[in-house]
This record gives structure tokens, sequence and C-alpha cells, in this order.
């Protein structure tokens, strides 16, 4: 049986390593790389695996010893989405970073929108799609289902975060947030994502889908509207418990921005 040469590389060699393939080592702010110089140790982890056909979305939770005695964990994203087909690679300071990157992929589930704005995605898995009415002022329309998959980690902090955030007046209230503090595993897809306007004064709108499955077995959801149809154009975010009233938040935004 082959083993990996980097089973036996030294920490430093596996930082050189780590640093030298991601496309946005750039971005690691200079005291955490400087931080690193000290590594006596390192252990990596799978932390995620989601594949779709021949495409493949990885996450992986690298972790340093270091001189002083603390700890310093590294995020990194390993995807093939791009044109080639060929693995990229990403690394991250924070679990939310990587969360995010990683459900803002082109992975195979779900389309993106065009960077410019000039289009859009909606997915409906099956049992939680919703009547349409009239056009809405979105534009938005069905395309195919995602796979699920949860992610055993940090589920009921992770709820507390999303609760957190909320600026609507109608957000979730105790009731909800009690319930999710049994929470164990969750999921994040994004719905919606558009940005529209003229070019000097984009508004973004995104909706996501946090789920969660809790200890009794049952499934609840957070739906999280990220827009800036704002007066001053600021992002904001609000949370909603069911999908129609995300839905239709967002078109009450689009329609007075």
């Amino acid at each position: 049986m082959n083993v990996p040469d980097e089973l036996y590389e030294t920490t430093e060699t596996h930082i050189e390593r780590l640093l030298g393939r991601a496309l946005n080592s750039f971005d690691l702010p200079d005291q955490l790389v400087e931080r690193l110089d000290s590594a006596l140790a390192h252990a990596s982890s799978l932390h995620s695996c989601v594949h779709s056909g021949p495409q493949h979305r990885l996450t992986y939770r690298h972790t340093y010893l270091l001189a002083d005695g603390s700890s310093l964990a590294l995020w990194e994203l390993v995807h093939n989405t791009g044109r080639d087909g060929r693995d990229q690679h990403e690394l991250y300071e924070e679990e939310t970073e990587l969360r995010l990157a990683a459900a803002r992929l082109p992975d195979g589930f779900s389309g993106w929108p065009n960077p410019l704005g000039a289009s859009f995605t909606v997915e409906d898995a099956p049992g939680r799609g919703l009547a349409r009415g009239p056009e809405p002022a979105l534009g938005y329309g069905p395309s195919a289902p995602a796979p699920w998959t949860y992610e055993p980690d940090g589920a009921a902090d992770h709820a507390r975060r999303v609760l957190r955030r909320a600026e609507n007046a109608d957000r979730p209230g105790e009731r909800a947030a009690v319930r999710l503090r049994a929470a164990f595993a969750y999921h994040i897809r994004q719905v919606f994502g558009r940005q529209c306007g003229p070019a000097d004064r984009y508004t973004g709108f995104t909706l996501y889908e946090h789920a969660f499955l809790l200890l009794d077995g049952s499934e609840t959801s957070l739906w999280e509207v990220e827009h800036t149809a704002t007066p001053d154009g600021r992002h904001m975010c609000e949370v909603y418990e069911e999908e129609r009233a995300a839905r239709e938040a967002m078109e009450l935004r689009a329609r007075v921005r």
C-alpha cells in the first residue's frame, strides 16, 4: 500500500505546502502567518466531504501546536469546480469564513449568480417548494434540487449566531431559540442570490436556508435574508422561521429600494 509523502513531512514543510498551494494565502493576516513560524507539531482532519457527479467539495481543519503552548487552526477548502476541473485550495482563519466560501461555490449542486448581477438561482428541494403566484420583482424560478448533507459540529452555536445577527423586528423569538438549543447537526444552502440596480448602486439579495437536525430526530430551518436594500447601502441580515415570510420580505425590499 502506498502511503502519501505528506504523512511524514515536517510541520515546517506542511505549512509551506499549505500556504504555497492556497489561491488566497495573501489574504491571511500577517500576524497569523508569523505565529505559524513557531509551530512545533500539526494534525489535519477531514471536516466535511460532498460529491456530486465528477465534482467534489472537501473541507479540512489543520491544527498547530505553537512554541508558547497555544494552538492555532487553519480551515482549508478544496474543490474542483473551476473550468479545468483541477483541485483548487483556499485557506481561512475562521470556520465561518470557510462555510461562506463553500456555500458560494458553483459546485454542481446549484447555479451561482453572475458576479455582475446578470443571473440568479433558486433551489427547491423535494417537498420544500412554494406555490408560485405572479412573477415576483426579483424574478426567481425553480432549478435542480440540492443534495442534503448535515454537518455534526457546533449546530447549536451556529443557530445562536444566526439569531443574534437578525435585525428584523419580526425575527424568531425565544421559543425558536430554546428549540434550537437541541440542534446537533446543521446544513447551509444558498437558495437564491441576485444583484440588481444601476452599475453605480447595486442592491444585493441572498437567501440562505440553515437547516438543523434536532436531538429528537426532527428537523427545523431558519431562513436568512442578506441584502443591501438599506437607505445607506449597508449590509443587513433578516431571519425568519418560514421560507414564505423570507421571500415576501425580499420582494418588499426589492420593490421599495
